[in-house]
């Protein structure tokens, strides 16, 4: 499984942007998808996730409220949709996948098997 990230640039506090995932070389409907993100001298954290049948969300606290995890089997796509940006949201913003399995975590990066390249979001103060 390929996967491209898009969608990422600069905004200012208050505004918002969708990144989009889309996959390649397998259909992704048996896989759960989420975004990672990483700032700067931090460590990759857990932003949001999707289970594969879009039934069940995910969120980090930090981000509750105003990000929201989509998904489209039919283009074999994820999407994250960020609303009321802040600066502390500034990272780049990877997404990953994995077969979907009983008692895997959604949360931890170690889950998953198969990442994007990442697209950086910049939000300005």
């Amino acid at each position: 499984v390929q996967l491209q990230a898009s969608g990422g640039g600069l905004v200012q506090a208050g505004g918002s942007l969708r990144l989009s995932c889309v996959a390649s070389g397998r259909a992704i409907s048996n896989y759960a998808m989420a975004w990672f993100r990483q700032a700067p001298g931090k460590e990759r954290e857990f932003v949001a996730a999707i289970t594969w049948n879009g039934g069940t969300m995910y969120y980090a606290d930090s981000v509750k409220g105003r990000f929201t995890i989509s998904r489209d089997n039919a283009k074999n796509a994820a999407y994250l949709q960020m609303n009321s940006l802040k600066a502390e949201d500034t990272a780049v913003y990877y997404c990953a996948t994995h077969e979907s399995h009983i008692g895997t975590s959604m949360v931890v990066p170690s889950s998953y098997d198969y990442w994007g390249q990442g697209t950086l979001v910049t939000v300005s103060a």
